[in-house]
Formats: structure tokens, sequence, C-alpha cells
């Protein structure tokens, strides 16, 4: 059982500093791109005396941040350097060229473009060059040794017989386990330089935290009134209006019960009708405000309950969660994604729509992909900039990804904890 065990522990820790290597192979792979991205950006501010870098540098620089985010989510997966800071704000990239200019994120994503393959990609190349020299020595030197002459040397060994040959072979293995021993660190210090390279100072970020925070109170204020000026004229038009007319059809009947008991029969039938009428008004003003099945189930069955009365073919994935989620942050998210299956029926005339919902790490993620023909823009107001504003109250962001032709894909994130395990379904895939 012992050896067995340590077998496995072995096996998990080379499986862990060789997916390390990996990951630095991949982050060296970036800083090489990493150039061209940096070059298109230098192209069209050189060309903006002559008026042709106008129309150039936003489209470049957007493509610049975008490869600057995969590395930011990268970093953030790969690694936990650091003490825990405040979760980064949307980064929207100013859409003029004047605008791009003043932006003080777009020349920190400059610079680092220029730097990061001589800085970060000389970090990750020394796990790289130890492994692959060491490769050559263990699995090539062996073998080729003869063809190579007798100037041939791998390291400090001069490889011209059998036994200097075995002696090369051990110190490529020695190689490749430090490169393997050493890839972690090297990951390590190249997030640290990402992230120092890429956070703004930190009264900038405080400000622009405030900033934001500021703004989501008042759309939070704003919604909730509007939302309680919803219900208020919802009662006033729909159950209020039915229950006075049904308390003066029911006047009605008691003063025929005497001199005409079949018309106050009629009217009681009538009376019972309008009853059942206010109780289905009621109820559906109820499930705007909260649906029984999320305040009961939970928002994985709740999402499923979408899915069903949605008549688009509709597959929904909830991860197991440990717990409920406050009731809150299960209500934003729920309404969000009713707006965004709505929004794939009306809009994007899509026929299929894949819901996958996960909670790790005190962070709910909600994607919702469509096959519609996309071109959704929150900018542009609508149902999308009301979940926006929703999520934003949380802290919460939307990411949506909808480019002309399609597809659609749309990314909440909602920062919050779970609680207590209750009665909820929230495991599967329907």
């Amino acid at each position: 059982m012992g050896r067995a065990r340590g077998k496995a522990i072995g096996t998990a820790l080379v499986g862990s500093l060789g997916e390390a290597l990996g990951r630095c192979q991949l982050a060296s792979l970036s800083a090489l791109a990493l150039p061209f991205y940096g070059g298109l950006v230098v192209a069209a501010l050189l060309l903006l005396p002559v008026g042709l870098g106008f129309p150039l540098l936003p489209p470049a620089a957007a493509a610049l941040r975008r490869h600057v985010d995969r590395q930011r989510s990268r970093t953030a997966r790969w690694t936990a350097t650091g003490p825990p800071s405040p979760r980064p704000l949307p980064r929207p990239l100013p859409r003029s060229a004047r605008a791009v200019l003043g932006d003080e994120e777009f020349w920190r994503e400059l610079r680092w473009a220029w730097l990061d393959p001589v800085t970060g990609g000389l970090l990750v190349a020394v796990p790289l060059s130890l492994f692959w020299y060491g490769v050559f020595g263990a699995l090539v030197q062996p073998f080729v040794w003869r063809e190579l002459g007798d100037g041939n040397w791998y390291g400090f060994v001069r490889v011209d017989s059998p036994g200097t040959a075995v002696a090369a072979l051990l110190l490529g293995l020695a190689l490749i386990a430090g490169a393997l021993r050493l890839a972690p660190l090297a990951l390590d210090r190249h997030a640290r330089w990402t992230r120092w390279a890429l956070s703004a100072p930190y009264r900038a970020e405080l400000v622009r935290r405030i900033d934001h925070l500021t703004g989501t109170r008042a759309d939070a204020l704003d919604t909730q009134a509007a939302e309680l000026r919803r219900i208020e004229r919802d009662l006033h038009d729909g159950a209020q209006a039915r229950l006075v007319a049904l308390g003066m059809t029911l006047e009605r009947a008691t003063g025929l019960v005497d001199s005409d008991p079949a018309a106050a029969r009629v009217l009681l039938t009538e009376v019972r009708a309008a009853s059942e009428r206010a109780l289905q008004d009621l109820r559906e003003l109820v499930h705007g405000i909260l649906p029984p099945v999320l305040a009961d189930r939970g928002l994985g069955d709740a999402v499923r309950s979408l899915a069903l009365d949605s008549f688009l073919d509709v597959e929904v994935e909830v991860a197991p969660a440990p717990g409920r989620l406050p009731a809150a942050v299960e209500s934003a998210a729920y309404f969000a994604v009713a707006e965004l299956l709505a929004n794939a029926a009306k809009h994007s005339g899509a026929r299929e729509v894949r819901i996958a919902l996960g909670h790790a790490d005190g962070l709910l993620r909600v994607s919702v992909a469509d096959d519609g023909r996309g071109g959704a823009d929150p900018d542009r107001g609508g149902g999308l900039l009301g979940v926006r504003r929703r999520l934003g109250a949380f802290d919460g962001t939307l990411a949506l990804d909808s480019p002309p032709g399609g597809p659609t894909l749309a990314i909440l994130e909602i920062p919050c904890a779970s609680s207590s395990p209750k009665t909820s379904s929230c495991s599967g895939t329907d």
C-alpha cells in the first residue's frame, strides 16, 4: 500500500512539473507573438502625422489588448503569486485614436509588449533551454557520438567513448530533472513580472474602483426604483383592478340573493372566475419578482426551467456546488440568463443554446453560447445593458463575444460565496 501510494505521489509530482514546463513553452510562444501586435500599434502611431494612423490605431490597440487579456487570464489560472487583490475591473478600450492615446492602460500594454520578449521570455527560456539540451544529451548523444568526431563536447564532458557517452546521458537526465524543478519557479517569476508590468498604480486602480462602485450603486438604485414602479403598475392595472371588480360583482350578487337567486348564482360564478384570474395575475407578478423554482430549488433548476420553457434547443450544464448561493446573486444570474435566452430567440435567430454554470474560488461563472447571427452589443442599450447594470451592482461583469455572422458567447461572472448546502440539484447535464 505504501509503495503504491509513493508511486502515485511521484507520478503526480512529475506530471505537475511537466505541466509547468509545458506552460513555460506556451508562455515563450506567446512572447514571440508580442512583437507582431506591438509592431501593428507602432506602425499605426507612426502613420498618425499623415492621417492614416487614426483609423488604424483603435483596431491595432484592440488586438493588442485581446492578446494581453489572454495573458492575464493565463497568469491568473496558472499561478497564485502574491497576496490576494481586488478582482480587476473591465477595461474597455476607447474607440477613437485620440482616446486611445490618452489611455494609460494602452501605454502600459504597449510597453509590456516590447519588454516581455526580453524579460519574461528569458525567464521561461531558462528551463526550456536546459530541458531540450538535456534531451539532446540523453536521447541523441549515446547514439551519434561516433559520427560527431573527437571534438564532440556535451557540456563539460568530451564524448569520445562509450563511457563518456554514458556520462553525457546521465548529465542530460540531470539537466532534464533540473529543468522540471526550475519550471515552476520560472513560471512564478514570469507571473510576478507580468502582474507588475500590467497592473495600474494602486492609487489609480483605487480611483477606478471607487468610480465603478459609485456608478453601479446609482444604476442599482435606478433599477430598484424602476422595478418598484413596475410592480406598483402591475398591481394597479392587474390584480387590484380585478379585485375591485370582484368586490363590486360580489356586492351585486349579495343584493340579489333574496330577490333573484338565479342571477345571484350567475354573478357568484363570475366572482369565482374573476378570483382565479386575479390569483393568476398575482402568481405571474410574484414569478417576475422571484420565481418559486428559484427560491425552492436554486439557480441550477431555475435555469433548467427556463430551458424547458424556451422553444430553442437549450442544453444546460451545471457543475456541482457545495451549497446555495446568496439569494440576490441567484436572482441576478437567473434574470440575466433569461434575458440572454430571450435575445437569442428574438434577435439572433439562434436554434441551439448551451448554458454552463459553475462556482469556484468565490466566483459564479455562467456562459451562454448560441449559434445565431451575432452582432449583439450592450453599448446599444436595451436588455444587454440592463444585464450589465444588474451584474455591476454585485461587482460582476458581462463579457460578450458576438461578431457579425455569429456565433455569440456571453460570459457572466459574479463574485460570491456559497452558503451551507440546501435543497438543490446543482449537478448534471440536460
